[in-house]
């Protein structure tokens, strides 16, 4: 069953009767041991739904239900120890040590004076171990790299024990293998804790590879929800920018964009990685590969072979003598 679900809401921003209606008609489930990537472009909302979602702002519409209970009749404190979220902006709290930022999660368990008991000590140590920073604990937050940081805020999320982890763009300042460990945490943190882990992200390949389900908001604000493999199959992928440039590329998981090509070839290439490498190299000269035109043998990254025999040993000139033979 799902520990999280809203019921025809709507999300948006604004006062009174003047609001925007940015996202309607969201029905949507969280379950625990799931990792769902919230996915679309800038402006498309992806924020605003997580501050419902959270019940950090109240949405234009509708209801989100949370245990089995709405949030309307859940009490703060009681919402603290349901939902913990990790916001996207840099990481203040420099003059605090690891240890102790991460014990700010125990909060809604330790009371208004908030002392930590044995027990809240070795909720946080574990904490700690499980994002694998124990090692710095003693270490103050200004010390460490944004990787890091980022590492501590799941850390005092973990303090929080609450059975949902919401993240706000938790790879947005990282470099590509702090994204990498990242977002192997939370698939880890959703199998092994059990935990339902929702996050948005711009990191598209890893998204796709690593979560369970995705929200893909499409550039009409359709959100479109399933299995990762149900909705990269159903072309949701293709709908999330209005730039016909910009393609989903089924193979690579990931979007490219598409070049203006004057020529058009076809690669005999049995290595695919190198296959990969030409054609990319090629577009960026303005030949697109297809089932069309010449016949290119490529036996190595600077070793290519047209069908009449004319050799090339860089692109470049293979590209020169591919432009020959079409004005001849």
């Amino acid at each position: 069953m799902a520990i999280l679900s809203t019921h025809n809401m709507a999300v948006g921003y604004g006062q009174g009767n003047k609001r925007t209606v940015l996202l309607k008609n969201l029905n949507l489930e969280l379950s625990q041991g799931t990792l769902v990537a919230l996915l679309g472009k800038n402006g498309a909302g992806k924020s605003t739904m997580l501050r419902a979602i959270t019940c950090d702002t109240q949405p234009i519409e509708g209801t989100v239900e949370i245990d089995g209970k709405a949030s309307t009749v859940i009490s703060k404190r009681d919402l603290s120890r349901l939902v913990a979220l990790v916001a996207t902006e840099r990481i203040m709290g420099g003059a605090f040590t690891i240890r102790e930022l991460v014990a700010l999660g125990r909060q809604p368990h330790t009371g208004f004076l908030g002392r930590l008991s044995d027990h809240d000590r070795e909720v946080v140590q574990r904490s700690l171990e499980a994002v694998g920073i124990d090692h710095k604990a003693e270490q103050h937050v200004a010390e460490l790299s944004d990787g890091e940081r980022q590492k501590a805020m799941i850390a005092k999320a973990l303090a929080q024990e609450t059975p949902i982890i919401v993240l706000d763009e938790p790879t947005a300042f990282l470099d590509v293998a702090s994204r990498l460990e990242t977002m192997k945490l939370l698939h880890s943190l959703a199998r092994e804790q059990n935990k339902a882990v929702l996050l948005s992200s711009h990191d598209i390949s890893q998204s796709l590879l690593l979560a369970d389900e995705l929200w893909v908001i499409t550039s009409n604000r359709e959100v479109i929800t399933g299995t990762t493999e149900q909705v990269v199959m159903s072309g949701a992928m293709d709908r999330v920018f209005d730039n016909t440039s910009i393609l989903f590329n089924n193979d690579l998981c990931d979007y490219e964009t598409q070049l203006p090509s004057s020529l058009s070839v076809s690669l005999d290439c049995d290595d695919e990685a190198l296959r990969h490498c030409v054609v990319n190299a090629l577009l960026r000269n303005g030949v697109a590969v297809g089932e069309g035109g010449s016949t290119v043998i490529v036996k190595a990254v600077d070793n290519f072979e047209l069908e009449n025999g004319t050799g090339a040993t860089s692109v470049k000139e293979l590209v020169k003598l591919l432009r020959g033979a079409a004005i001849n």
